[in-house]
């Protein structure tokens, strides 16, 4: 997320003054220490604090490169949090009598309606003059509204499939795929792996590549980002407008591109088959732990054998982790080692620059299965499963997501405890 409070926040709260001297009281006292200081030494009887909370919450977020901000009450408390890196972290307490004003300041902020506190509403924080965009998604609770906004990366960031940070081999390949004409390329993963944004870095590759040449369009889920020279779309359950549907309809606007914003449901998974089998490069996300997994998953949901073996380009998964800060340590303790094979590893230990975390920003790994290696077609075409399709994908050059890791860590880039949060303990590393 950006660092600047001027792309982070909406036009609709920059004018707080106590969100813009925030900034120069964070360098002095550390961030949650001083959002935290902020939002509970105000004077809770003056109209404008709960403006200010809002105000001071979302450009502290900015600041902190978060992605997610919640707003949970509870019985006694509003706690607010915010995800770093993948990792929610608290920031500060608040009285729970001001949870209903807070969900209000925010629903305003978002043109959703006030007065509805029974049903799930999602809105856009978004300023005018800023590539900046957030996302509030508001929910019924026990207690209350929960409300969760989703920080989303500036355009200026990510742009290309270069920006990434995907492994030389497996940028090479992607480059490589995105010049074909028809085809499904999936990008798998878990929610929060960057599966959308390594999308739309191919989507503009592909109008940088083509220009006007080619037809690009997309049906999405929300949009997240508005990308120049292509047609963006977005379903509307309430209105019978599904992915199914409205993917059906796209196929007639003669397009040579597109993007499926995610594959749910059998419906639209078969249309997209069906859509790559009639010459159109198709890119859609699903969710799946591996790419042997995201085979697996598909031909449950009944596509048939010959249409994932004809239709599949490739399969992308990805995750990401958290990068050691420069101030991790290199350790021999076998403990730390956590089973990985190396001489050692280095360890978070925590300073200012990480507010004590260990860990500063994120990379990306990834593993690319290729349907047509040796023997992993003819496993897809027998429905083999995820752990023999795997096994044959290593056999034919894939590196899997676990060796990735493991190289990353004999070379000082992640700590085994980061791997194993994210990847868990199966698998050889």
């Amino acid at each position: 997320m950006s660092g600047s409070f001027a792309t982070a926040v909406p036009s609709a709260i920059a004018g707080s003054a106590g969100a813009i001297s925030l900034l120069s009281d964070i360098a002095k006292n550390g961030l949650r220490g001083e959002l935290a200081s902020r939002l509970t030494r105000g004077d809770q009887a003056q109209p404008n604090y709960v403006s200010d909370v809002v105000a001071t919450v979302l450009a502290g977020a900015g600041d902190a490169r978060a992605s997610d901000i919640h707003f949970t009450p509870g019985e006694t408390e509003l706690t607010i949090l915010w995800r770093i890196d993948g990792v929610l972290q608290p920031v500060a307490t608040l009285p729970r009598k001001l949870a209903a004003n807070v969900a209000a300041r925010l629903k305003v902020l978002a043109d959703l309606l006030t007065y509805r506190t029974d049903i799930p509403q999602e809105g856009r924080l978004r300023e005018g003059s800023s590539d900046a965009e957030m996302r509030l998604s508001t929910f019924p609770t026990l207690y209350g509204e929960k409300a969760v906004v989703r920080l989303f990366a500036g355009t200026g960031r990510y742009q290309w499939p270069s920006d990434l940070g995907l492994p030389d081999d497996i940028q090479h390949g992607l480059l490589g795929l995105l010049r074909e004409t028809a085809g499904a390329l999936l990008i798998t993963g878990p929610a929060g792996s960057g599966k959308t944004t390594t999308a739309y870095a191919c989507l503009r590759e592909l109008h940088r590549e083509s220009g006007a040449g080619k037809s690009l369009v997309t049906l999405e889920d929300p949009i997240e980002t508005v990308l120049t020279g292509v047609s963006q779309s977005q379903v509307n359950r309430s209105a019978e407008f599904n992915y199914a549907t409205g993917l059906r309809s796209l196929l007639r606007q003669d397009p040579d591109a597109i993007l499926v914003g995610e594959i749910r449901d059998r419906e639209t998974a078969e249309t997209v088959f069906q859509a790559c089998l009639t010459g159109h490069l198709v890119l859609s996300t699903f969710h799946a732990g591996s790419a042997a997994e995201a085979v697996s998953r598909l031909g449950d949901m009944g596509i048939e054998p010959y249409l994932l073996r004809t239709g599949l380009l490739a399969i992308i998964c990805q995750r990401l982790f958290r990068s050691l800060c420069e101030c991790a340590v290199w350790s021999d303790d076998e403990t730390a080692k956590l089973g990985f094979d190396v001489p050692r590893v280095r360890v978070s230990v925590g300073c200012a620059a990480c507010d004590g975390t260990g860990y500063r920003g994120r990379m990306l790994l990834a593993e690319l299965l290729d349907p047509n290696a040796k023997d992993v077609g003819r496993a897809i075409l027998a429905r083999s499963d995820a752990t023999e399709l795997h096994a044959l994908a290593e056999r034919a050059g894939m590196l899997s997501m676990n060796q990735r890791a493991a190289q990353a860590v004999a070379a000082g880039s992640l700590s085994p405890i980061e791997v194993r949060r994210v990847l868990g303990f199966r698998g050889s590393c």
